[in-house]
């Protein structure tokens, strides 16, 4: 089954805990700590995968998590990292942030890899925490969160030439005649219903043909999904477009065609186009062929033949054509809107919010918050002890007073909530 969008949720790993430890050998009364730190959490990479031509495998499978690392141990020993989870995705995958939109990755090459998921940081040991004034500290601190998204897949195939047409132009029959792609072959409308690749073979070079499924008017639009069919077309470096020799008015089906494809993108307008009368093996459509190339050449198309794909005549010649754009043309690019930037944090970390809801609850929210509450260990109280000089530290407590907080009132640090009390 041919799929080409998918929802799924990634959950890196979480990092392993620090352990609170003491040397104790013979011979050694006082040790020190030597609690080790945590192991990272594994990350959750996304890999372009040239074998795959389409989503399917996310229709049941869902969820993808990270390894979690390890837990630190005594003796300094550190815990184990996470095991990174490798997904496989067909190339040509955008991946986009299901709440927000923002692309997050384009797999554009086989091999290529994309990290979707962070793993969390191992938590340190008591051996950190060590310094002139505590000799011996009893904190340690738990594993940071892995990060978890949920991610939109959109697949766009990636081919040398495209063929695009109306509905039952011969798009199945030639790319049946010129690879061993077996497509179905019927004599009626929408026979394609999904796109489909095949790779030709033109002399030492090979090119890879999409077909997409008949385009009808309005299709720039989402008629008969056409919006869904002409992105896979987008990265197409040639455009051959199959004109049906025996309609009523193939000019005027070219014209259809064309105009959908202007409507959906301004790039693919000014894509380099072939356009192939198909069906000449019919009596008539091989005697109407000369009068028709010559009214397609004087409305503007350039490079416009007749073959058949039943018979063969005029595909080796097309075959030729195609090579030669391709040769002479680079990959396309992503548009300059759609390529991933990479940009400094527009939150500073250490900044905190501090807000009172209708219930009279305190919000207090920020980056480096929300991690020192999730790695603290609320069952030992020397951790408890130190989150308590760390919000101190952090302006958290100045902030809330500053603000009027009250004895007795809620307060929400991040995902705790806690009574205050002076």
């Amino acid at each position: 089954m041919f799929l080409d969008e998918a929802t799924l949720d990634v959950k890196a790993g979480d990092g392993g805990k620090g352990v609170v430890a003491f040397r104790r050998e013979k011979y050694v009364p006082r040790g020190g700590p030597d609690g080790g730190n945590g192991g990272a959490g594994g990350d959750v990479i996304l890999v372009g995968d040239e074998g795959l031509n389409t989503l399917h495998k996310f229709r049941y499978t869902k969820r993808y998590e990270g390894g979690r690392g390890g837990h630190g141990e005594g003796s300094h020993r550190q815990g184990k990292r996470g095991e990174t989870l490798r997904v496989t995705v067909p190339v040509g995958t955008l991946v986009r942030d299901a709440a927000t939109g923002e692309l997050v990755a384009d797999i554009t090459a086989h091999g290529q890899e994309a990290v979707v998921a962070k793993g969390g940081r191992g938590g340190r040991g008591n051996a950190a925490f060590r310094n002139a004034i505590n000799q011996a500290p009893r904190v340690a601190e738990l594993g940071e969160p892995g990060q978890e998204r949920r991610l939109h897949l959109e697949l766009k195939l990636l081919a040398d030439v495209g063929l695009v047409g109306l509905p039952n132009a011969g798009k199945s029959t030639l790319l049946a005649a010129v690879s061993a792609a077996r497509p179905k072959v019927a004599d009626y409308p929408f026979t394609t219903l999904v796109p489909s690749l095949g790779v030709a073979d033109i002399g030492y070079k090979t090119l890879v043909f999409a077909d997409i499924p008949g385009l009808i008017e309005g299709a720039s639009e989402g008629a008969g999904l056409g919006d869904r069919f002409l992105r896979h077309v987008e990265r197409t470096r040639v455009l051959l477009h199959l004109v049906d020799g025996s309609a009523a008015d193939p000019l005027a089906d070219w014209r259809t065609i064309n105009a959908e494809l202007a409507a959906f993108s301004a790039a693919l307008a000014e894509r380099p186009q072939i356009v192939a009368i198909t069906k000449v093996d019919l009596p008539d459509v091989s005697q109407a062929a000369p009068e028709l190339l010559d009214a397609l050449r004087a409305a503007g198309c350039g490079d416009a033949m007749a073959i058949s794909g039943v018979t063969g005549e005029g595909v080796p010649e097309l075959l030729a054509r195609c090579a030669e754009h391709v040769a002479a043309l680079p990959a396309p690019q992503p548009a300059a809107a759609e390529i991933p930037v990479l940009r400094p944090l527009s939150v500073d970390e250490d900044a905190i919010t501090v807000e009172r809801d209708e219930d009279g609850v305190w919000h207090v929210d920020g980056v480096r918050l929300a991690r020192t509450i999730a790695m603290t260990d609320w069952s030992n109280v020397d951790a408890l002890e130190r989150l308590q000089r760390v919000l101190q530290a952090m302006g958290v407590l100045a902030a809330l007073r500053e603000r009027g907080v009250s004895e007795g009132d809620t307060v929400r640090l991040s995902s705790v909530e806690l009574e205050w009390t002076d």
